[in-house]
């Protein structure tokens, strides 16, 4: 799909606020508001944007603990099985194939330290994990959404 330097701001300023409306996102790129419905439909319909969701803040419910875990695993081991694997976890936030020693890196949220732990015990129990190597955020210091720069 072509995508212009229109479509790239309505995109960036959708990332920033999902929320707001056709004729505000319209005001800030110079566009209708039916015109920006279009584009958007357009963008949903190609993919480009896969949908639209509310951004909880993990220490407002009380998740306040969280770590990214390294995992080994079995050779034949295939990212499909990875992926049914994590997603079986609510503590599990992101999972992904990497370069290196690991097979993939787990993000994990948890409410708590014996909750950390809970999840990671049940995580090494999957069948194919062969061993993990666990690091405990201490803080964030820069998080932002997937953007596109307006």
């Amino acid at each position: 799909m072509q995508m212009d330097a229109v479509d790239q701001r309505i995109i960036a300023l959708l990332v920033a606020d999902a929320r707001a409306s056709y004729a505000e996102v319209g005001a800030k790129v110079s566009l209708s508001a039916p015109a920006v419905k279009r584009r958007v439909d357009r963008l949903r319909t190609a993919g480009v944007i896969k949908g639209f969701t509310a951004v909880i803040e993990p220490t407002a419910v009380g998740w306040t603990t969280e770590a990214f875990v390294e995992l080994f695993c079995t050779g034949r081991t295939t990212p499909a099985q990875i992926t049914v694997a994590t997603r079986r976890h609510p503590e599990v936030v992101g999972a992904y194939t990497v370069s290196g020693q690991a097979d993939a890196l787990v993000h994990l949220r948890a409410a708590d330290i014996g909750h950390l732990e809970q999840a990671l015990e049940r995580l090494r129990a999957e069948p194919f994990v062969t061993s993990t190597r666990s690091m405990v955020v201490l803080s964030r210091l820069v998080e932002t959404p997937t953007a596109m720069p307006i």
